[in-house]
């Protein structure tokens, strides 16, 4: 029986956009292990459907694209990162905690 993963991808580290966000991903797990060629060193797989990544507009869509094809699947809530305003004027004040030096 296949197994997959729902999850909604991070931000990029790289860029500060938001781009390809808000989508959910459908991705399934791998059935066998990756080998490695001997000659060339490439790695390898005979499961296909470890190459299979479905893109979803929704949570509820995913997983009822799941549930239609009794696929197992396991959800992972995106991680919303803690946002702390801060003023740029602060950087300057007299009472900071570590003094601002060059």
């Amino acid at each position: 029986m296949t197994s997959a993963r729902i999850y909604s991808p991070a931000k990029t580290a790289m860029q500060s956009g938001k781009a390809k966000t808000g989508r959910w991903i459908l991705e399934f797990d791998r059935q066998s292990p990756r080998r490695v060629d001997p000659l060339m060193g490439y790695t390898s797989s005979s499961d296909m459907h470890s190459q299979v990544r479905l893109t979803f507009a929704t949570r509820d869509a995913a997983i009822a694209y799941a549930q239609k094809h009794k696929i197992a699947y396991r959800v992972e809530e995106p991680h919303v990162p803690k946002r702390r305003r801060q003023a740029y004027a602060d950087n300057f004040r007299h009472d900071r905690r570590t003094p601002w030096t060059h």
